[in-house]
């Protein structure tokens, strides 16, 4: 009865221990530039993994490294990307926050906030063309939904009735400020009616809730339906970036938000169903295991030159 649970919570733990071996690898500079962790938000793209067709595409924020594990890039191959190495999946040209891997469907991050949601739909009008019957999957943060290119993403999107379907991971912080102190209504999913879509907010910290509900999203783009927007609410574990001093946190905050986080949820599900200490601590094992053999591989592979960092550059 508990395998579904064990089975998210493995995915749960690949995710963030990639996570916690790329901070690791920060701290020790053998990372350098930009990163931004989703520590906590992982359930998000867990529950959302399986209903990427292989004509699909997503496009993340910055903070993506899950939705490329989602999207399938190893590994090893993603490590080395963000250690600046040739076998990186960008050849060591994109780092943590610039990263991409279309063979994979994964279409990318973008540092500029919000600035995917207009790529995306550009993506799902090139579907209507291509035969491809594409769903484009966009997701991004609490604070995009401010940013004009959002609005003129989902008003286009409306009125074209494309297949996307926009994602908003809800931490409650945009960047260093809450959401609660930047809007007059912070349940975001209901700008969707002004624009004439399907609104919802969701338990983003549930893999199955966000499965069931964007499985609905999925289907209704797939079907001629148009876009939806959907707020996944959920609590990053960390900080805005490495080296965030986190100094905004309301007392109590992070104490709440782990005993409702992925990790924590599933966990007391898979026990709850059957689910023994030992089945629940393997799930932990091989996803370190995994990552931390991963991690190693891609620091034997060699340093990206830097003379190529222009190759590839269109103007």
């Amino acid at each position: 009865m508990a395998m579904r649970e064990l089975t998210d919570l493995h995915q749960v733990w690949r995710m963030r221990a990639f996570e916690e071996k790329v901070r690791e690898l920060r701290l020790a500079e053998e990372v350098v530039g930009s990163v931004h962790l989703g520590i906590g938000q992982e359930a998000i793209a867990v529950g959302a993994a399986g209903l990427i067709g292989s004509d699909d595409a997503v496009f993340a924020t910055y903070r993506g490294h899950s939705w490329a594990l989602a999207c399938g890039v190893p590994p090893k191959d993603l490590f080395a990307e963000v250690l600046g190495r040739t076998s990186g999946i960008n050849g060591g040209r994109g780092g943590s926050a610039y990263l991409t891997a279309p063979r994979y469907r994964f279409f990318g991050e973008n540092s500029i906030v919000g600035a995917g949601t207009p790529i995306a739909v550009g993506a799902a009008l090139a579907g209507r063309y291509d035969q491809s019957n594409r769903v484009v999957l966009t997701v991004f943060g609490d604070g995009a939904m401010n940013q004009g290119a959002v609005h003129e993403a989902l008003n286009f999107a409306a009125a074209m009735n494309l297949p996307v379907v926009f994602l908003c991971e809800n931490n409650s912080w945009s960047e260093l400020t809450p959401i609660s102190d930047m809007v007059r209504d912070d349940k975001l999913y209901r700008r969707a009616a002004a624009y004439g879509l399907p609104g919802e907010r969701i338990d983003g910290n549930d893999p199955e809730a966000v499965r069931t509900h964007l499985a609905s999203a999925f289907e209704h783009a797939r079907t001629g339906g148009g876009p939806t927007l959907v707020e996944a609410m959920t609590a990053r574990l960390v900080g805005h970036y490495i080296g965030d001093a986190e100094q905004y946190r309301r007392p109590g905050e992070l104490a709440e938000a782990r005993r409702h986080e992925p990790v924590t949820r599933l966990t007391e599900q898979a026990r709850r169903n059957g689910a023994d200490d030992a089945d629940i601590e393997q799930a932990e094992l091989m996803a370190r295991e995994e990552m931390d053999s991963a991690a190693a591989e891609a620091l034997r592979a060699e340093p990206a030159d830097p003379a190529t960092a222009k190759d590839h550059l269109y103007a």
